[in-house]
């Protein structure tokens, strides 16, 4: 069984048809891609898969359970934790707080203190700036602290929305490197990425969306060597 499922999702802003009849499927442990140019609808998928959205028509499942109903924050208890865009963090909060944000869903403080030590563990650098505020950290910290928060949720899918925008390239390096040991313990990512030539050697599978619709699907191998794809997304000419 799929651990996330969508099938003829249909998403509007105002009477902007933004999503299409998209669907597509993430099974247990994947990552997949999701590829396109600005304004293909690849935020908005996610965005409507977490509650932020809501889509007139078709079906959101985990684990076959309909989502569609759900607010945001049951959608993360249920276990679809978000990343967003822009990373969001508490500005005015320290680490440590942005972390323990993240925690609503953990049940003890032992839990809580062994998800924060989790997230220190992924992003040492976290750590060394466990008390100051978010606000003051670098873009790059700020993904990690991101990406740490969402975890202290311990997600059955994360939903990454590009994580490396904005950082430098050292610090992409750092970021996809933690989203590789991420897979290897068998966390299940659905990503959203600016730089499809980087998200395609990380991902499974991938998907292509073009104006709100899935327009290709392949394994990210075969996406890589299609013609169409270099063309349109991998620079290649």
């Amino acid at each position: 069984m799929s651990i996330l499922e969508l099938t003829d999702v249909h998403t509007y802003y105002g009477q902007i048809h933004a999503l299409k009849g998209i669907s597509f499927r993430v099974e247990p442990g994947e990552i997949v891609t999701l590829i396109g140019g600005n304004g293909a609808g690849k935020s908005t998928t996610l965005n409507t898969i977490s509650g932020l959205l809501r889509p007139r028509q078709g079906a959101i499942r985990l684990y076959n359970e309909d989502l569609r109903a759900l607010k945001p924050h049951q959608i993360v208890a249920k276990g679809v934790v978000q990343v967003p865009e822009g990373r969001r963090v508490f500005g005015r909060l320290t680490v440590t707080e942005n972390l323990e944000m993240g925690a609503y869903t953990r049940g003890s403080r032992a839990e809580i203190a062994a998800g924060i030590e989790q997230a220190f563990q992924l992003f040492p650098r976290l750590r060394e700036r466990r008390q100051q505020l978010a606000g003051t950290l670098s873009g790059g910290e700020q993904q990690m602290l991101a990406m740490g928060r969402a975890m202290m949720s311990k997600p059955k899918v994360l939903l990454l929305d590009e994580p490396s925008m904005g950082l430098a390239p050292v610090l992409v390096d750092i970021i996809f490197d933690t989203i590789r040991q991420l897979h290897a313990t068998g966390t299940t990512i659905l990503l959203v990425e600016q730089n499809a030539r980087l998200a395609l050697q990380v991902a499974d599978r991938g998907y292509v969306i073009q104006t709100g619709e899935v327009i290709l699907a392949d394994t990210a191998a075969n996406l890589r060597d299609n013609e169409s794809v270099q063309k349109a997304y991998l620079g290649v000419t």
